[in-house]
């Protein structure tokens, strides 16, 4: 039985390090050259998985926070706070200080297994181990900042941006902020985190049912320990019926690391980390029987089945999060490589003589391709068709220059050749790169405006 323990605690250390090395490694792996995942606010661009969106291709973001979203309800659905017992930074830096660092390192704390022992700091000795316990969670804070701040900033930019702090002020003050509160959060307010400030903890409640997995304590193996009010029975449950096989040792209390009973029933402070079912695990396996608390469903538990993992709630998030996520794709497969915009000017039109009308635009062209080009662009009806023989561009006349990444702005007058009809004309500027023409072009569409013919100079 002991193979039980050591196999979730083996597990959960596992993913620990995945995690980190995820979260860790994530901001510095590149395809061709650009970020799996960058939001950057000082550039205005999207990185993800490579291709670079520019701030007017920002309409990837709800797809993206509605990923988001949706996953989160269908983890919690399907197997409650597992993010918070298994990957979160929290509970991982809360582990290495409190489990690593004060207990095993410097042995501030007697034992992992229980939780609510507080440490013994009466010796000078003690108090120096502490101070540098502290100092190394405190370096690991500021790193795991670093860590977030390069998902805004790439990590090669913040490390030239630290070296010149007073013209990056803001950078710094995000960074030292985010550490700062790391290190408060980790060495001082604790699971306390989890249990009072964490949103995840108040959204959890709504989103359980009857066969959502979490640490369940059999009751019909071990005996009631509190009633349905969930008021504690004054009689351990062994002295209740000799058959009961919870011993009350309280090993499932004194390592929980948010200070509950599991023997009550679910409870919105239980992060599911499962240090319970590892101390049960420990003392029944001594008697020759199964943890008497276990990774399963309520539902399981009452009809003694098998956990309903396939079900309508589940399956209804997995298409919810397949058609989102199609959606990104085919939407995030469109992206331009190059952006145009469009404004009029002031000086919507001037009229000439021999009933010539110009309009004035002011046009900014955007290369987002990772090469440079030479830009120029053409009028088209309304219907896409050419109409060179109706308006000309008067300027510019040439192609110009577009750096990779780089903007451009152009004052645009196109003029007519000939009489129009009065009003507005609807009218496509396609621009195009003139060195690829039918790989790097965009269409926008405007006006054209033509003025009562009554009003032109002869």
């Amino acid at each position: 039985m002991q193979t039980e323990q050591s196999s979730y605690r083996k597990k959960r250390y596992l993913v620990y390090g995945i995690a980190s090395l995820i979260l860790f490694t994530f901001p510095f792996i590149k395809i061709h050259g650009n970020q799996i995942f960058l939001l950057s606010f000082d550039h205005k661009q999207l990185h993800l998985l490579g291709t670079v969106f520019d701030i007017q291709e920002f309409y990837l973001m709800p797809f993206l926070l509605i990923m988001l979203f949706v996953g989160i309800f269908f983890i919690t659905t399907l197997a409650g706070r597992m993010w918070c017992g298994w990957a979160c930074p929290q509970t991982i830096f809360r582990v290495m200080y409190r489990d690593l660092l004060q207990t095993k390192i410097f042995g501030l704390r007697k034992r992992i297994s229980n939780k609510q022992e507080k440490m013994d700091l009466s010796s000078p000795i003690a108090k120096i181990k502490a101070v540098l316990a502290f100092l190394i969670i405190a370096v690991l804070c500021l790193l795991a900042a670093a860590n977030l701040m390069f998902f805004f900033t790439p990590p090669g930019e913040f490390f030239a941006y630290i070296t010149d702090p007073l013209n990056h002020r803001i950078l710094m003050g995000f960074w030292l902020g985010f550490g700062c509160f790391f290190i408060l959060d980790i060495t001082f307010i604790r699971e306390n985190f989890c249990i009072y400030m964490c949103p995840y903890c108040r959204v959890q409640s709504v989103l359980y049912d009857n066969d959502t997995i979490m640490p369940i304590y059999n009751y019909y193996r071990g005996g009631m320990v509190y009633d349905t009010k969930g008021v504690k029975n004054p009689l351990a449950p062994q002295k209740q019926n000799p058959q009961n096989e919870c011993t009350n040792c309280n090993q499932c209390v004194r390592v929980c690391p948010t200070h509950i009973d599991i023997r009550k029933g679910m409870q919105l402070e239980c992060i599911n980390c499962l240090e319970c079912a590892d101390a049960c695990a420990s003392v029944m396996g001594k008697l020759g029987k199964k943890s008497l608390v276990t990774w399963r469903s309520s539902a399981s538990l009452e009809k003694n089945e098998k956990v309903k993992i396939v079900r309508f709630k589940t399956i209804g998030y997995v298409i919810i999060l397949a058609l989102v996520f199609a959606l990104l794709f085919i939407v995030g497969s469109k992206k331009e490589t190059m952006l145009l915009n469009i404004n009029r000017t002031t000086e919507l039109y001037e009229i000439r003589s021999h009933h010539v009308v110009d309009n004035n635009y002011i046009m900014l062209f955007h290369n987002t391709d990772t090469q440079d080009h030479m830009m120029y662009f053409e009028i088209l009806d309304g219907k896409g068709e050419s109409i060179a023989h109706l308006l000309e561009i008067v300027t510019p006349k040439e192609p110009f220059k577009v750096k990779a990444g780089k903007k451009n702005r152009q004052v645009v007058r196109i003029a007519t050749k000939e009489s129009l009809e009065k009003g507005d004309h609807d009218i496509i500027i396609r621009a195009f790169a003139v060195d690829a023409k039918d790989q790097v072009f965009v269409e926008r569409k405007t006006k054209f405006i033509y003025p009562d013919t009554k009003l032109l100079k002869d």
